[in-house]
């Protein structure tokens, strides 16, 4: 208690920000100011008997938890999943992904104080929990503890910048760790970096998003927008932050020929607007994706401003460039587009990503560049050269197959964290 007492302090200090922050990003996205009691551990649903808990942050992660949902579905039949997320957008996707499944509930994880976090416990009552990737909470870990309730990391992964930062509270992220009943981490890199922060019972599991399969109602949407965009070449600037999509668009309107569409989909969906008028300040004439019309022929970009389309992108496209990238902010996943079959162009920043980036690299599915100059001209030549092009998708599907099954190890060592609370 006493090592978690000046973390707990910062919140309570920290509240009346946290509420500006809510207000100011409901600017851009008011659903922000919806169902804010669930973040303060007030929920209005009336919660089943039986709730299996998996956190997910936002978009990536809730993506990356879809076959683990779904295996725990299957696994325990008399139960439902409660998925809960700090983001709109993360809950949203979960509505999108989940829409045909009724015993998925969703809702926001609260603060993290003591109060709250008890609150959420005896409201839901869960057999177990799952927090993906990295997402780790103390006063809520240490609750969960309390009240004997076993909680694994899932999906883990921690790069040595991330470990640095922990490193610099180390009897809190030590202490926090611990309070973890299991940890499936992504890497042998990764597990090795928790343990050195003091993370017991840490297995290897892999990466859960090579078991996601690319859903056949996207794949036919990608193919049906590549029949309304034709022969042209399309390039896919894929989950792109901000800063980059200036860039790619002055390489691409230097560099690529007229016929040429770049395909741009922005991470942030409150950035839309934004990207756009980028575009049309450099003259390139755009559409939305959003407006569903026939691609004009003098049409030079796509905007990508819809949600839970990401695998039709990748099927409409010839080549992706991997947004998060080509600035320093660590990348984006590429596995993905890998399994989609669409070669792969990454930049230099792929930190966040970076066991999954450099076997993509070894095994031939992706190509990186130094920049974004870099990356459209590489983009381009794959457009030029469709024998090269065909063996990195081949080399991409191949990638993608082969580490798949994450999900059943991780579902493995949930089952025996089940067993042993019901001993």
């Amino acid at each position: 208690m006493l090592t978690r007492l000046p973390y707990t302090l910062l919140w309570i200090l920290a509240l009346p920000l946290v509420l500006l922050r809510l207000a100011w990003r409901a600017r851009h996205q008011p659903a922000y100011l919806r169902h804010v009691g669930e973040r303060f551990g007030r929920y209005r649903t009336r919660a089943p008997v039986g709730v299996i808990w998996v956190h997910a942050v936002s978009v990536g992660e809730t993506r990356a938890a879809e076959p683990l949902v779904r295996a725990l579905l299957a696994e325990w039949p008399e139960h439902s999943v409660l998925l809960t997320h700090m983001t709109p957008t993360g809950r949203d996707t979960s509505k999108t992904l989940f829409r045909d499944e009724p015993r998925v509930l969703r809702a926001y994880l609260p603060y993290d104080l003591g109060c709250f976090a008890h609150a959420f416990l005896r409201h839901f009552r869960p057999l177990f929990g799952v927090v993906m990737e990295t997402e780790l909470w103390p006063n809520l870990l240490a609750a969960c503890r309390r009240r004997r309730i076993p909680v694994m990391l899932a999906n883990a992964r921690l790069s040595e910048r991330s470990a640095r930062r922990y490193a610099r509270l180390p009897a809190l992220t030590a202490l926090t760790l611990k309070a973890l009943a299991a940890i499936g981490a992504q890497t042998a890199a990764d597990a090795a970096r928790l343990a050195q922060l003091g993370a017991r019972r840490v297995t290897v599991t892999g990466n859960l998003k090579f078991d996601i399969a690319p859903p056949a109602p996207l794949l036919a949407l990608g193919r049906s927008l590549r029949e309304r965009i034709g022969a042209r070449p399309v390039l896919l600037a894929a989950s792109t932050r901000e800063g980059e999509e200036a860039l790619l668009l002055d390489a691409f309107a230097r560099l690529a020929p007229p016929a040429a569409l770049l395909l741009l989909v922005p991470r942030h969906p409150q950035r839309f607007d934004e990207v756009a008028a980028l575009a049309r300040a450099r003259g390139l004439a755009l559409q939305r994706r959003s407006a569903d019309d026939a691609v004009r022929a003098d049409t030079r970009v796509l905007l990508g401003d819809s949600m839970g389309e990401m695998f039709a992108y990748y099927a409409a496209a010839d080549v992706a460039l991997i947004g998060g990238s080509w600035l320093a902010f660590g990348g984006q996943n590429l596995i993905e587009a890998c399994a989609v079959g669409t070669a792969v162009v990454i930049g230099p920043h792929t930190f966040n990503f970076q066991a999954v980036a450099e076997d993509a690299e070894r095994a031939g599915a992706a190509v990186r560049a130094q920049d974004a100059e870099a990356g459209m001209r590489e983009a381009l030549a794959l457009v030029a050269d469709p024998e090269r092009r065909a063996q990195i998708a081949a080399a991409g599907r191949a990638f993608a197959t082969t580490h798949q099954g994450a999900t059943a190890r991780s579902v493995a060592l949930l089952t025996a964290l089940a067993a042993r609370r019901e001993a």
